[in-house]
């Protein structure tokens, strides 16, 4: 039933439209606008969850780490893109997080806590950034406070992937690693395709 969940879960990510990615503050309030933002960016969603499978993978304190520091790093990088502090390459630095995380997991690399940190932080850094960027009329508290949420279930659901296979295989069986690895590869065989896309 896990493993089902899991197929089930992936299936509805990749089949995010990116056509219905905002929806107008001034119609649906800032909060709705901010919430969507992430949920319907298939490159948002690809590397939200991916950072919950990393967590699952590694587990212990990974669990709560690297999501809390997804998540504070994408609201200092709203913020700056609030104050217009530039950052460069933005767009190729999102896409390039939803292959390298896919890659990391498929791979189940097993980093230092520090690099693994860093590298969550500077992704989040950068698709906070790119929240702030398309914004539009939306005030500011309120679209941040969705698109905040939206990345905590979206990177829950990642976690929650991770243990459906985890007590469906045995946890740290080779089923569990090899149905959690296998949904990196989809991770980043699905950020190939939005490079090239």
């Amino acid at each position: 039933m896990s493993i089902r969940f899991a197929a089930a879960a992936l299936l509805v990510a990749v089949s995010t439209s990116p056509a219905f990615a905002h929806l107008d503050p001034a119609e649906h309030g800032s909060f709705a606008a901010g919430f969507t933002h992430p949920v319907f960016g298939l490159d948002h969603v690809l590397a939200m969850i991916a950072v919950g499978l990393w967590a699952a993978l590694v587990g212990g304190r990974a669990i709560w780490l690297l999501p809390t520091v997804f998540v504070g790093a994408m609201l200092s990088g709203f913020a700056l893109s609030l104050a217009g502090v530039p950052i460069p390459y933005v767009e190729p630095v999102i896409l390039a997080s939803v292959i390298i995380l896919g890659l990391i997991v498929a791979a189940a690399v097993n980093l230092p806590n520090w690099l693994s940190v860093a590298l969550v932080a500077v992704f989040g850094l950068c698709h906070g950034y790119a929240h702030g960027g398309e914004m539009g009329n939306a005030g500011w508290l309120g679209y941040a406070a969705g698109f905040a949420l939206a990345t905590v279930i979206l990177h829950a659901a990642g976690v929650l992937i991770g243990h459906g296979a985890n007590v469906a295989a045995g946890r740290d069986g080779p089923v569990a690693k090899t149905i959690i690895r296998a949904i990196g590869a989809a991770t980043a065989a699905g950020g190939v395709l939005l490079v090239v896309s």
